[in-house]
């Protein structure tokens, strides 16, 4: 279901549910934002929540929940080992994916981290569409390198490509004939690609790689945790899709693909994760290490509470009307965007609305973090807390070096079912203001730059008193408004 059409003319996304709990939001006044800013070192990471009015940062975690997957919680059986829960989870699996085998762990990079520890050997390379920061994390503690070979309409922020996550089967060829298939750990897909705009795959496209993996005895591995958009996409985009159900471009994916894993905190909309697979090795090679860091074989460190949610939200991930919550609001924010000239990832993804930093703020170099900077003058324009993705989202090299990222992009997250039409428009209308007085906003520089996973954890300073001189315009323009 797409956008209602209003009979004043006006289109609007239309919420598919109705709220009956809600959580108090306070928006603190400008003077104690720019506070809250510095103490957090210009990273929103660092923000605290009481200081916080929409929280964008992510969808991971914190989608709304269903009044079943509530309910289902309070049957949790809490065996340590042979729990009914656990089996419900694994049925669920095994039917949703198709595949044999089911392997609990607490979130998606505890997947990776043990997949990674088996597969990765020192030398070894990953292609894949796109990298996400804690693939690429582990990928490389364990000795291996990625090799990105998205479609070049990938990195072309303007384009309409309605597929950008698709992995180019020709430099898929090109790396196997380079580097050698018994180099390659893995190839991997993932779903909804995070770090440029939420991007699906085409059904066709993640046929056609496995299709060369075949021809090379290489593996596919998916990181489904954004396929609840990837497989919207699907349906109202590609149109060998459009007369399937959910449940059956579901089964076509994973039928695509070796190994599935998942972090639960967005696909399911609750929090662990875990591992599908149908090779009895691998199987048991992982089932050994999930005690070891997680927890026992079939709780794999989540409560039992968390797994029978992801149970009822795994299912209810196969209703359209459910998946396309994210989708056409995303949609919504993007246009209304569009409109006061702010440029933005298109076509609208998952995820969230992405803002493009470099040019929001093209004065901005990109070595004193575009998308971090504008991240924090947001939050001081309007308690808004979004998410950097770019060049801070890197890591320096063994050397020191600094790699600048693809893009530079403020990732403006919109949970499942949590933000009303009224919440996106205001978001709208300060990133307006914001963009009025862009010139304002300039540069950071770390000044504790932690090894590992920086944007976590880094703090930073601006380069000058920008930061104040925003919000005395700020001042100047609304007064003692919030």
């Amino acid at each position: 279901m797409a956008a209602i059409r209003f009979f004043t003319g006006e289109s609007l996304p239309l919420e598919m549910h109705k709220v009956r709990i809600v959580q108090r939001l306070d928006l603190p006044p400008i003077e104690r934002r720019l506070e809250a800013i510095a103490e957090a070192g210009s990273n929103t990471f660092l923000l605290k929540n009481q200081d916080i009015f929409i929280d964008m940062l992510t969808d991971s975690g914190v989608n709304a929940m269903s009044d079943q997957q509530l309910a289902a919680m309070m049957k949790a059986d809490d065996s340590y080992a042979g729990s009914e829960t656990f089996t419900r989870l694994e049925q669920k699996c095994q039917e949703l994916f198709k595949k044999r085998y089911f392997v609990p762990a607490h979130q998606g990079r505890a997947c990776e981290n043990l997949l990674s520890q088996i597969l990765v050997k020192p030398g070894s390379v990953v292609p894949m569409n796109y990298h996400f920061t804690t693939t690429k994390a582990h990928i490389i503690i364990n000795g291996g390198s990625v090799e990105e070979i998205p479609i070049d309409e990938a990195l072309n922020l303007d384009s309409t490509h309605p597929f950008k996550g698709n992995m180019d089967i020709d430099k898929l060829r090109a790396v196997i004939a380079d580097k050698g298939a018994a180099s390659i750990a893995f190839v991997r897909m993932e779903a909804g690609t995070n770090l440029i705009g939420g991007q699906p795959f085409s059904l066709e496209n993640i046929q056609e790689v496995r299709k060369v993996c075949d021809e090379h005895g290489l593996l596919l591995m998916l990181d489904a945790s954004l396929l609840a958009d990837n497989l919207y996409f699907n349906k109202v985009r590609e149109e060998a899709c459009r007369d399937m159900s959910i449940r059956q471009i579901t089964e076509a994916i994973s039928d695509a693909c070796h190994i599935i894993y998942f972090s639960a905190r967005k696909l399911g909309c609750a929090r662990g994760g875990g591992m599908c697979f149908d090779d009895e090795k691998l199987f048991l090679q992982i089932r050994e290490l999930v005690p070891l860091y997680e927890g026992f074989s079939t709780y794999g460190g989540m409560s039992v509470r968390e797994m029978e949610a992801i149970t009822v939200g795994l299912d209810e991930t196969m209703d359209e009307n459910m998946i396309n919550q994210a989708p056409i609001f995303i949609e919504y924010m993007v246009q209304e965007l569009q409109r006061y000239g702010i440029p933005v990832v298109t076509p609208p993804g998952g995820l969230g609305c992405h803002v493009d930093a470099m040019r929001f703020i093209d004065h901005v170099p990109q070595n004193q973090y575009p998308a971090g900077a504008l991240g924090a003058a947001l939050f001081i324009a309007g308690g808004i807390r979004g998410m950097e993705r770019g060049t801070l989202s890197e890591q320096r090299d063994a050397n020191g070096v600094e790699p600048m990222a693809n893009m530079e992009l403020l990732r403006l997250a919109l949970p499942r079912r949590v933000f009303t039409a009224s919440q996106v428009k205001y978001v709208v209308d300060r990133l307006a203001w914001l963009y009025e007085n862009r010139r304002l906003v300039e540069g950071l520089r770390f000044v504790d730059e932690p090894k590992n996973l920086r944007f976590f954890f880094g703090k930073l300073e601006p380069v000058s008193q920008w930061q104040q001189e925003l919000a005395r315009q700020f001042k100047k323009d609304f007064g003692d408004s919030l």
